[in-house]
């Protein structure tokens, strides 16, 4: 059993009791949440209102976000005190941006009605990106006295995804059909913007076809495409939370390339670094390279993804260090290349990858390659990295010094890391036991492997001993992890023209 199931288990065990309860006091309802103290202090006043397990929910969702919003304003004032080529006012800047994201997707969840699975979902997805972007921003300012001051809205948001775990489970056959996305596809018979170097678009830049994107998503609300001719375009492109629906489609890998070199050895952040960031639900992008040049040695990320239900589709995917940041919120990976050496994929979306190949490059020397860093921070939270159907193999340039240099396919970020890799072609550049270890035997974790093939899936007995490492050979056992499982893929992907498997 996933290990992080059990504060599910014991919520639903203890939801069951509240039907034959008496609520009588905000200490009875907030018993069953990881964090008691701040749901009383914060739900004190709403005694009165609480009724029923609808109704604490709801309040909890709403003290989350009332805290949110109070956050980002005192986190505005005191950037305002900076210089703007002070490190710490980017790094703040990047943390107002992101609980601006937290603020959005606790409205969403708000937003919501039905107790039904579908919805359930939908939450824990918005509520695990609240936590990924609150995890991110109080970590990241640790010494910042307006910041740590609301540690709590973290806890809350926490709280919320423990009450809500129960909808989400609710067992429920997703049919097709049932998206936002529904009767759009991959590419419209013809562009809405043009993008060509040469002159012959409507644009030479793809900032300016985004800019006018965002001036008619004021007036619309149908998908906007835009077609990038082939050619390589220098720029680091931002695709906001309020640009949604928006494709952006190439002439083919190695043909359309978007470019940039920007590093946290330059003075950049995760955040600031990307050459694409997209935070625009719905993004899909077709055909295209995406590419961080900077090299080895630091973080340096070609793509950042926060995006909820978007795709990428033979993309070429190319850095080293922090290639491809899986950030948040559901995301589908089909037929794309992915290079880099440290920790080249990793966030905390739920993310598929499949048909892909992930190419190891050469690190610099005396460090060793690692394939995935998952961030997940919360057994509650509906995330984790899933590579199925794809090759794991060596960069050209790599494999005659392979044997050299110790590759894994993952390691533990954080104490509920959750990684799978299953029916994938493992060369043989995977070090035996697979998997490194960052902080020793961590028993929260969900790692596993399920029907690989190839010299580096082989030797299985010389895998890690980790609690939370499993070898699984019973396809019941993975279902979980499955397109159709994982991201209610069959309910949105079909309507947009990718390809995808939605099952083992």
């Amino acid at each position: 059993m996933d290990p992080s199931k059990a504060p599910l288990i014991f919520f639903l065990l203890s939801f069951a009791t509240l039907s034959f309860s008496n609520p009588t006091s905000i200490d009875w309802w907030c018993r069953l949440v990881p964090h008691p103290d701040a749901c009383r202090h914060y739900l004190a006043a709403h005694t009165h209102s609480l009724k029923d397990y609808s109704d604490f929910y709801r309040l909890s969702v709403k003290a989350a976000l009332d805290l949110s919003i109070s956050a980002r304003s005192r986190i505005k004032r005191l950037a305002k005190g900076l210089i703007n080529s002070d490190p710490d006012k980017i790094a703040l800047l990047d943390c107002w941006n992101l609980l601006g994201n937290t603020v959005t997707k606790l409205n969403h969840t708000l937003s919501l009605s039905g107790g039904n699975r579908r919805a359930g979902l939908d939450a824990q997805t918005w509520l695990s990106a609240a936590h990924t972007n609150l995890y991110t921003c109080l970590h990241g300012f640790s010494d910042i006295h307006p910041i740590t001051r609301y540690n709590v809205v973290s806890e809350l948001v926490s709280n919320c995804l423990a009450i809500n775990s129960a909808a989400a489970s609710i067992p429920e056959t997703l049919k097709p059909g049932w998206t936002s996305f529904a009767g759009r596809r991959l590419l419209s018979s013809r562009a809405d913007i043009v993008v060509s170097q040469d002159g012959s678009g409507n644009y030479r830049t793809i900032i300016a076809a985004l800019d006018i994107a965002a001036v008619e998503r004021r007036s619309t609300s149908r998908r906007i495409v835009i077609y990038v001719k082939a050619g390589v375009y220098e720029e680091n492109l931002e695709i906001v939370s309020s640009l949604t629906d928006i494709t952006i489609a190439g002439d083919g890998k190695g043909k359309t390339i978007i470019t940039g070199n920007r590093s946290a050895a330059s003075g950049y952040t995760t955040f600031s670094s990307p050459t694409v960031n997209v935070f625009g639900d719905g993004f899909i992008a077709t055909d295209i390279t995406i590419r961080n040049t900077f090299g080895p040695g630091s973080q340096a990320v070609a793509l950042l993804s926060g995006s909820d239900r978007s795709v990428f589709y033979r993309c070429s995917i190319e850095g080293y260090q922090d290639t491809l940041c899986v950030y948040s919120q559901r995301q589908f990976y089909r037929e794309c290349d992915i290079y880099g050496t440290i920790d080249f994929i990793f966030g905390n979306a739920a993310a598929v990858i499949q048909n892909c190949n992930i190419i190891v490059r050469t690190p610099l020397k005396g460090e060793s390659n690692v394939i995935t860093a998952q961030g997940r921070t919360d057994g509650n939270e509906s995330t984790g990295i899933v590579i199925q159907f794809s090759r794991i193999t060596a960069a050209p340039e790599f494999w005659p010094v392979h044997r050299k240099v110790k590759s894994y396919l993952g390691r533990p970020w954080l104490p509920y890391s959750r990684t799978v890799y299953m029916q994938n072609f493992i060369d043989s550049i995977i070090d035996p036991a697979g998997w490194l270890s960052l902080n020793g035997d961590l028993d929260t974790v969900y790692y596993a492997e399920y029907k690989n093939t190839g010299p580096g899936a082989k030797a299985m007995r010389l895998r890690v001993k980790w609690t939370g490492f499993h070898i699984i050979f019973r396809p019941s056992e993975v279902t979980q992890f499955t397109v159709e499982r994982f991201l209610e893929g069959n309910t949105w992907l079909t309507a947009t023209a990718v390809p995808f498997d939605s099952g083992l």
